[in-house]
């Protein structure tokens, strides 16, 4: 595993393999985008979108930005993932990166992206955010479907639990209202193990004003 982007907040966790990734996709901007620019480094171009802002945070010759929310429909404020990789890579069969926060419209986006779209990402990086809904029946439909499909073509490599917002229990089942999960396509995966050695030594928190969380037991054992 290698870590991209900052110390803190904006940093994630990923598998040591991109060699011959060009594109990044990046929906949801706000005021940083360190993961971004250490892949400019590695000349990886990235494709920003985000409709409460005006452009990423500072220029840069690999950002191509987009001014709209990433959902499930196309309208004057939202896109697909599927429309959106088209718009600049519609006949691009490589393989591609994923890093999503987008405030909760992820579950959607997965459960309206095609099986084949997800499968040209190499890895994925995605933010969950209320997953303390899990305890909600209803919301724990959507998110079993949601978990259900990327695993179907995907392995996690690693789980981080953001600090910002604590988490939740009821008996033995601790769970953090937001986390980073980090997918990995089973295509490059040959006899995967179970990790147990949370935190990961590269872990940060993302608010270091705030408790430090750790990813509970619940979720690997």
């Amino acid at each position: 595993m290698i870590r991209i982007g900052a110390n803190g907040d904006g940093g994630y966790l990923i598998p040591d393999d991109l060699r011959n990734i060009e594109y990044c996709f990046s929906p949801g901007v706000g005021t940083k985008a360190d993961f971004e620019k250490q892949l400019s480094r590695l000349n990886i171009r990235s494709f920003l979108a985000d409709y409460s802002v005006e452009g990423p945070p500072f220029h840069d010759d690999h950002f191509t930005f987009d001014k709209k929310f990433l959902g499930a429909t196309d309208t004057d404020r939202f896109m697909t993932l599927a429309s959106w990789k088209n718009k600049y890579l519609k006949n691009y069969e490589g393989d591609l990166l994923l890093q999503m926060d987008i405030e909760g419209h992820e579950f959607e986006v997965i459960m309206n992206s095609p099986d084949d779209l997800l499968a040209q990402f190499r890895i994925m990086v995605i933010e969950f955010h209320s997953l303390d809904r899990l305890f909600n029946p209803p919301a724990f439909n959507l998110h079993k479907h949601c978990f259900a499909k990327l695993t179907s073509q995907f392995v996690v490599a690693h789980i981080h639990p953001n600090n910002c917002c604590g988490s939740v229990t009821m008996g033995p089942i601790e769970i953090p209202r937001v986390m980073e999960v980090t997918f990995y396509n089973k295509k490059r995966v040959a006899n995967p193990s179970v990790r147990k050695d949370f935190p990961h030594p590269l872990d940060r928190d993302n608010v270091p004003s705030k408790i430090a969380l750790v990813l509970p037991k619940c979720w690997y054992t």
